[in-house]
């Protein structure tokens, strides 16, 4: 069910970019939005600085999406954007109820995804979503630095 645009134009990289697409709630979604995101990363000069991060960070915040966010019958938006210094990862779902850090309890086999998203990004919230019911999610990553 899931709509996108996960197509990878052989042309020259642009400085900068931007994909979106609906994704349904399963648990296949994250996948897909790593390959968004690897499939924008490889039109954009210089995306692969954002790849190991971006994805991880993605994959986190559709997976809480796809958990936590919706019901079984509604979609998740993912909306990326990506420049010369910062990617930007939107996940709108259908729920108002906002995520929370949790501890790090290491009984636990879950539950350290939004510690991950706070690590690897420069900064990231949660707020309504401009239009429409439920929320948006959004974290900031910074390019990785080159070299050693």
């Amino acid at each position: 069910m899931a709509v996108s645009r996960i197509e990878l134009n052989e042309r020259t990289p642009a400085p900068a970019g931007e994909d979106e697409c609906w994704l349904p709630r399963s648990p296949k979604s994250p996948g897909f939005a790593r390959k968004l995101l690897d499939n924008l990363l490889a039109r954009v000069e210089g995306g692969e600085r954002f790849a190991e991060a971006g994805e991880l960070v993605a994959s986190e915040l559709v997976a809480n999406a796809v958990r936590h966010g919706t019901r079984r019958d509604q979609l998740v938006w993912v909306h990326l954007d990506v420049d010369e210094v910062r990617l930007r990862i939107e996940v709108h779902d259908a729920s108002s109820t906002y995520p929370v850090v949790q501890g790090l309890d290491l009984e636990q086999e879950s539950g350290r995804g939004l510690l991950l998203v706070e690590e690897l990004s420069e900064r990231w919230g949660c707020g309504p979503r401009p239009v429409g019911i439920g929320k948006v999610v959004w974290a900031v990553v910074p390019a990785a630095r080159g070299g050693c």
